[in-house]
């Protein structure tokens, strides 16, 4: 089902997770047959069948548990008809650095990433944020000067799931103010000082 290989390809690229499901074995005369694939997210169906609603159905209700596992299983899913064995593999998202700021930090900051498992994306600011940074974010902003860096921060924090970890480069007296701008947009329940930390660390609170 070229279909479904082309949307796999397609959710990873954006950093997403999902789980491929594929019938490999059949008994009696289920509505199926062996090779047939699925797409899922957590909680939804995203391209292709195993056949019917209900083989669909079990397959999407064991899917966040696969992809909170992490690891592929083997599942018999039955019907009046007979029964279908799925090899389902979950695809976790591979989690996202966002470096903002064209600096010589964030240039090697964004060549070094791509070597230790991170997606590597990268934006000048505010205007060229991309669209497709997924739920497993990290970003790194190099530049405590950037006329633009309070709503940068503002826009990545309203996201729908805020970043993982927010770092914004610079010693404690160049980034203090950066939170009184936060403070001041209603944000401030949203970001700590981290002063453990290398420099000016945000770190919003995200749930596993």
């Amino acid at each position: 089902m070229p279909e479904v290989e082309i949307e796999l390809a397609r959710r990873l690229e954006a950093g997403e997770e999902v789980v491929l499901a594929t019938v490999v074995r059949t008994d009696g005369a289920p509505p199926s047959a062996p090779g047939a694939k699925a797409l899922l997210a957590r909680e939804s169906a995203l391209a292709g069948t195993l056949g019917c609603s209900e083989f669909d159905s079990a397959a999407q209700a064991d899917a966040a548990g696969l992809l909170d596992a992490g690891e592929p299983a083997l599942r018999t899913y039955r019907h009046d008809l007979g029964s279908i064995e799925v090899y389902l593999e979950p695809h976790r998202a591979q989690p996202t650095l966002l470096v903002v700021a064209d600096t010589p930090v964030g240039r090697a900051l964004a060549r070094s990433a791509g070597e230790t498992g991170f997606r590597v994306r990268t934006a000048a600011g505010l205007d060229d944020l991309p669209a497709d940074l997924g739920d497993d974010l990290y970003v790194v902003h190099t530049n405590h000067d950037a006329p633009d860096l309070p709503d940068v921060l503002a826009r990545l924090l309203e996201r729908r799931l805020p970043p993982r970890y927010l770092g914004l480069m610079g010693s404690r007296r160049h980034t203090g103010h950066h939170l009184d701008a936060l403070a001041a947009r209603g944000l401030a329940g949203l970001v700590a000082v981290r002063r453990g930390g290398p420099g000016g660390w945000l770190d919003p609170p995200r749930s596993s």
